[in-house]
């Protein structure tokens, strides 16, 4: 799947190191790297990135988990539901960097240029990159990757390279991505981290269709079994092309990754705990706190570590279908914040772990904070542009989620009663503790969830809607249901987040931009559109420099605030994870948190491991 961080402009390396000085704007010629402002970290002749161990033995197995189920291995299309780590088989032209907030370095190309006014990007291929059926990756698999991913691949692809005007071949190793609309810097990088597709193998496919065969890929892994519903394996590639690639060094030293399939994470952790399953990344603070005491962690066979990480937090919440007539009322869904009481929840079912969010940017200084009236002068010129057609609370007061004293019922009243003002302004009313519309209709929705584990979460916040009159009843349904009814709009309401980079672009479209509101598949679940978050998204891509892209995405973060598109959650800035002691690891731990694929199995304490394992079991 594509990660979205936004781009900048390229870039020079230190002349010392032998790469050729640039322009400001551009490179002064083909250069390795493309990085968002400045020059890239990495010069010309590095070995390998700082976080990873070059010398990591290769070898061993490991065992992932996935949820739910599979019926295809095309993840770039709308239909069906693909298996995990899919994206596993394909080499992209150029691979970001974990320890920049965001640069690419070639790896399908050997170089990159692009101009000062950033019009064009054009790449040249390495002559020695191959497909695993041995025959070379060509300028005509990256035409053919772009179309076919633009009129067959899911809506996001038409949004996130919705700049690119033409894909032209301009020499036997040389394509050239040209772009047209308003100054997009980040575009270079967008098209440089594009999945490259074999045409010899999908011009003979429907494209459009779910499949099982296993694709054609060209990266350090190709799958070795496939279970459908049950797992899928990855096998190392020993001949990969690129092992001794300077952005792969380090990485994929594995020779099997499996995953297997379980109806939801109760079952996988306790497969977990049973040594079925390798590692374990924990998503809830009650069971990190409550399920980790088992013997073989008490043996210390098993270690568990919170790896702390300076990734910009996103945003995650209970979500509103705006689509839904009865999540149209800005006064509604602000009603509906107030019914959220995240200071019991954190106290009583999350040990206290998370901090509120207040930020679709949190942990970072992309996140707009205090007054307008004290912010820099281009983030408060940009929204008194739109005084007037935005809530007049962006101007005048200081966004912070409603909060309790954590007492539970007695601590949320003050805010239950704002809740049922707010829905009496809006024209409902409570009759035999029922909540109505002038039409004599009950106030009532959906919370449709994928994950058992986050009813603890759903259901005190039913209880609390249920005082305002509000009948909210929480639904689980499996893999497949779910994402064909998030896929067509069919739900109220559902819990989920909106990932950000330290640098956001393009990707922004997809979450929030009017184009996107009703495609099928849409990132923008919550269907935003809305002419005013249009323009400050583009402002955002057009950003010229890194102030102007903080202070315009500061001014998108308080528009989307004060809409009050979803009840905001919570956030940690830690990675929780567990695992059985076989595993070597980087020193390096970069920015973004722990790398699991620059992990590697330890011979020696898999020896030791599976010793003590078996005295244990006696």
């Amino acid at each position: 799947m594509l990660r979205s961080f936004v781009v900048a402009t390229v870039v020079a390396a230190a002349a010392a190191a032998g790469q050729p000085a640039m322009a400001a704007g551009g490179t002064s010629g083909p250069v390795h790297g493309l990085a968002m402002h400045g020059a890239p970290k990495y010069a010309v002749d590095f070995a390998h990135f700082d976080y990873v161990n070059p010398n990591a033995p290769k070898g061993g197995r490991r065992v992932a988990e996935a949820i739910g189920t599979y019926d295809s291995l095309n993840p770039f299309i709308i239909s069906g539901n693909p298996a995990a780590g899919v994206g596993l088989l394909y080499d992209s032209l150029m691979v970001q960097a974990s320890d920049e907030p965001f640069t690419q370095y070639c790896l399908l190309c050997e170089t990159v240029e692009i101009p000062d006014d950033r019009a064009w990007a054009e790449f040249t291929l390495r002559d020695d990159a191959r497909w695993h059926d041995g025959r070379p990756i060509t300028v005509d698999d990256v035409i053919f990757s772009f179309n076919i991913l633009q009129t067959k691949g899911q809506p996001f692809y038409r949004a996130y390279y919705g700049g690119v005007t033409d894909v032209a071949q301009t020499g036997p190793r040389q394509v050239r991505f040209t772009f047209g609309g308003d100054p997009n810097p980040e575009l270079p990088l967008i098209v440089g981290e594009m999945t490259i597709l074999p045409k010899h193998y999908w011009e003979t496919r429907d494209f459009s269709k779910t499949t099982l065969e296993p694709p054609l890929g060209s990266s350090a892994y190709r799958i070795s079994d496939v279970k459908p519903g049950r797992s899928i394996s990855y096998e190392r590639v020993e001949d990969y092309w690129a092992k001794d690639h300077p952005t792969q060094v380090g990485f994929n030293n594995l020779d099997i990754l499996r995953l297997d399939y379980f109806r939801d994470r109760t079952i996988s952790r306790e497969a977990f705990k049973a040594g079925d399953i390798d590692l374990w990344v924990e998503n809830s603070a009650k069971e990190w706190a409550t399920a980790f005491d088992f013997k073989a962690r008490e043996a210390g066979l098993v270690l568990k570590e919170e790896i702390p990480h300076q990734r910009t937090q996103g945003m995650q919440g209970f979500i509103f279908n705006i689509r839904k007539p009865l999540f149209q009322d800005p006064l509604v869904r602000e009603a509906l914040v107030n019914g959220y009481d995240f200071e019991w929840y954190n106290t009583n079912l999350a040990f206290s772990a998370y901090s509120r969010s207040a930020s679709y940017f949190g942990n970072s200084e992309l996140a707009s904070r205090g007054r307008l009236a004290d912010a820099d002068g281009e983030e408060r010129e940009i929204l008194e542009r739109y005084r007037g057609q935005i809530p007049e609370a962006v101007f005048s007061e200081v966004f912070s989620p409603p909060a309790t004293d954590g007492s539970g019922a007695r601590g949320i009243r003050g805010n239950l009663r704002k809740a049922a003002a707010l829905l009496k302004e809006a024209g409902w009313v409570v009759e035999d503790g029922t909540l109505l519309n002038g039409a004599g209709e009950p106030f009532q929705f959906e919370i449709l969830l994928i994950d058992p584990g986050q009813e603890k979460n759903a259901l005190p916040f039913t209880r609390n809607l249920k005082r305002l009159g509000i009948e909210a009843k929480v639904r689980i349904v499996d893999s497949s249901q779910y994402r064909e009814r998030v896929d067509n709009f069919d739900f109220d309401m559902i819990i989920g987040s909106f990932g950000q980079s330290q640098s956001p672009g393009n990707e922004q479209r997809s979450y929030f931009h009017s184009s996107q509101a009703n495609q099928p598949g849409t990132r923008n679940v919550i269907g935003i559109s809305d002419p005013v978050v249009d323009e400050l998204v583009e402002l955002i891509i057009s950003a010229p420099d890194r102030q102007s892209l903080v202070q315009r995405t500061r001014a998108l973060d308080r528009v989307l605030l004060w809409g009050n598109y979803l009840v905001p959650h919570f956030n940690i800035t830690y990675d929780r994870i567990a695992f059985w002691d076989k595993f070597g690891r980087p020193d390096v731990t970069p920015l973004r948190g722990a790398v699991i694929g620059a992990w590697w199995i330890d011979p020696q304490k898999q020896a030791a491991l599976e010793a003590r394992k078996s005295t244990l079991q006696n």
